[in-house]
């Protein structure tokens, strides 16, 4: 079979595929659906020397098969990446078909004209908007995020009154940036923190109670990596995992792959995020500062190949003492290219050396360089590190159980084309590099709430 024909195939097949979540769904069941469609500008057309924004054709048909499995999914909310807010006639035809569907859209364009953005649709049978932020990263990438407070259309479930309420959540779709190199990691790992920093300004600002928290996109980073672990420190769990029972060992790491890159590698990378109100949850900075220790660690270690005792002369530079002072800390991470405002800046830089100086005395000893930065407890790598981050210490946050309040649990979650969820990526899908990710969620009454301290 030629090319050609395998591509005509696959293309059938994904026309009468049905749609691949159960539809006898409980009448209070939500779904939500993150796509990354691969923007026409990005797109590469196989035997041709361009890309596919120059055939109008073949973009038009893709999207519009696009199109049709998102109203085929029919989900609650969906948050697509790497639409190409550029071209009007692409974006009315998202317009067009998505607003006859009965969803109300939401659009945010990279910055600097990159031709790209986000879009997000929420059903009006499923959600009212009641609010709808922009996050501008003003970063390398130019990422954007994209914030959404809504609730719910119907009542969920009664209050202890046994009156009904609607249910408020937080919706959040972003794409963070590609990690061409390892100095990007902390850049990705600083647009998160950005996010979770925005979402507790927001929920003060409007002095919101306790709601489920759902953060959708591509993360360009996979379950060993240390976003995934920054978020799990936050009490977030990653919805396709949960709903199959996967846990973050390295045997369940490459189980299900979403995306395959440029490099014609295949990896985990789309995630919707979970967290419910009753998640137990570290200060935002002190899970800030674990991450970017344990990117120091992994720099040093995997791409420096330096030993430990190697790694902490490193950081004592040309200190002829035996300790490291604020002095060289930051000469060497000004050399591992993590001081910059969009990765590590000067307030951040103080926090980190605050949390290794931890006798207050003005120097770092090996001792608290072994505990804080070498220390497995603090140690959060790189993709192809399998370390777990602990959040079982005395650092969390402890639960208050007078309050009520309500959350989600995963009911189903599915990838499409089926290969991937072998971890498989099938030659013949041609509707983009990535495979959507389609979660349903029920709504349940969570009998406490944390009270979490506001990074100061």
């Amino acid at each position: 079979m030629t090319k050609k024909q395998r591509r005509e195939a696959g293309a059938r097949r994904e026309r009468r595929r049905p749609p691949p979540l159960l539809q006898a769904r409980d009448e209070r069941s939500i779904s939500c659906t993150t796509f990354n469609i691969l923007a026409p500008i990005y797109k590469r057309m196989e035997s041709e020397n361009c890309r596919e924004s120059q055939n109008r054709a073949n973009w038009f048909s893709r999207n519009e098969k696009i199109i049709d499995r998102l109203l085929s999914d029919r989900s609650s909310i969906i948050c697509l990446q790497e639409v190409w807010l550029g071209n009007d006639e692409l974006v009315n035809m998202y317009e067009k078909r998505l607003g006859d569907a009965n969803y109300t859209l939401f659009k945010l364009a990279r910055t600097n004209n990159r031709g790209d953005g986000l879009l997000t649709a929420v059903h009006k049978n499923y959600f009212r908007v009641l609010n709808h932020r922009e996050l501008l990263f003003n970063d390398f990438g130019d990422r954007v995020a994209q914030l959404l407070h809504v609730e719910s259309a119907m009542p969920y479930l009664q209050n202890r009154s046994s009156s009904c309420v609607q249910q408020q959540s937080l919706i959040v779709n972003t794409h963070l940036v590609f990690p061409h190199d390892h100095s990007l990691s902390i850049v990705r790992l600083k647009q998160v923190y950005k996010i979770l920093q925005y979402i507790e300004a927001y929920q003060e600002e409007h002095k919101l109670g306790p709601m489920p928290i759902i953060l959708c996109g591509d993360w360009n980073g996979s379950k060993r990596g240390q976003v995934y672990k920054f978020l799990c420190s936050q009490g977030f769990v990653s919805s396709y995992d949960t709903a199959h029972q996967y846990s973050d060992s390295e045997e369940d790491a490459h189980k299900w792959v979403s995306h395959r890159n440029h490099r014609g590698n295949i990896c985990g990378v789309d995630f919707i995020w979970l967290l419910n109100p009753d998640k137990c949850r570290k200060p935002l900075k002190t899970s800030w500062n674990e991450a970017v220790f344990g990117i120091i660690k992994y720099l040093l270690l995997q791409v420096a190949s330096l030993s430990e005792e190697n790694a902490f002369a490193f950081l004592r530079a040309d200190s002829h003492d035996d300790h490291i002072t604020y002095s060289s800390f930051c000469q060497a991470l000004c050399q591992l290219g993590m001081v910059h405002s969009d990765r590590v800046n000067s307030e951040e830089m103080e926090d980190l050396w605050s949390e290794a100086d931890q006798d207050g005395d003005g120097v770092v000893n090996y001792k608290e360089f072994q505990r804080c930065i070498w220390s497995p407890k603090c140690d959060n790598q790189e993709e192809e590190d399998d370390s777990e981050i602990d959040i079982t210490d005395g650092s969390l946050v402890t639960l208050e159980t007078n309050d009520e309040a309500f959350g989600f649990t995963v009911k189903e979650a599915v990838l499409f084309p089926p290969e991937v969820e072998k971890g498989m990526w099938p030659e013949n899908y041609s509707l983009s590099d990535h495979a959507p990710l389609t979660v349903v969620f029920s709504p349940v009454r969570i009998p406490c709430s944390p009270r979490t301290p506001r990074t100061p």
